[in-house]
């Protein structure tokens, strides 16, 4: 059955913010803890042929994952092909918006994430080949945290900072309003805005634009 994933996020942006949101979780859920630290390269692609990419790493796939990413296909409106590289594994991900986001950047998404047993290289070249072109290749730092029974992920992103991600993971698209209404709820308990749709658009359009200065390193930009 494909997952929703149901994800707000905050920008935090320096180094001192996001140790504030740490020490008022530690504070509010004696249950907080760290699940995982990791680095990522995630690449970005631009392109519309999902079929075709399914008929091109459906070999790839272990059988009973085959039928997530077709039923991905089948529901979603608007796909965000990447593949990503978290220390030393390989995966694929798709996402599909199902709200009035995108599918870079949106609320409510279905998800596919599944380890490949490739290269980052070698499934790049997959993607290419079916039409595909590089949108953008992102680099960052990701630690990932429970907190009241969901996931909060604090990544240290090329080009954006430090950003916190609230998540929720759920089965039943008739979840969705409560799930958002639940992280909105804990978000503001912490004093914590949501990140505008609007402006995360225009921050995702400039570095796309701009993403060979910042992959790979520590730098910077602010977007209004």
């Amino acid at each position: 059955m494909a997952k929703y994933e149901i994800e707000i996020k905050t920008l935090l942006g320096k180094e001192d913010a996001k140790q504030d949101l740490i020490r008022k979780m530690k504070k509010t859920d004696p249950e907080f803890r760290r699940l995982s630290k990791n680095n990522q390269l995630n690449h970005y692609f631009a392109g519309s042929n999902i079929n075709e990419l399914y008929e091109k790493v459906e070999a790839f796939l272990p059988n009973d994952r085959k039928s997530i990413m077709k039923e991905i296909i089948e529901a979603g409106n608007e796909f965000s092909v990447r593949t990503r590289k978290k220390d030393s594994d390989v995966y694929l991900v798709i996402k599909a918006s199902v709200d009035e986001g995108t599918s870079e950047n949106t609320v409510s998404r279905l998800e596919f994430e599944e380890k490949i047993d490739l290269t980052l290289d070698e499934i790049d070249s997959l993607i290419l080949e079916v039409g595909y072109t590089y949108q953008a290749k992102w680099s960052r730092e990701r630690s990932e945290y429970t907190y009241k029974k969901m996931n909060v992920c604090i990544d240290k992103n090329a080009g954006y900072g430090y950003v916190a991600e609230f998540e929720k993971v759920i089965d039943d698209e008739k979840k969705i309003p409560q799930a958002k209404s639940e992280i909105k709820r804990f978000m503001e308990e912490l004093g914590l805005e949501e990140l505008p749709q609007d402006r995360l658009g225009r921050m995702f359009d400039h570095y796309n634009k701009n993403w060979e200065k910042y992959y790979g390193t520590n730098k910077t930009f602010t977007i209004k």
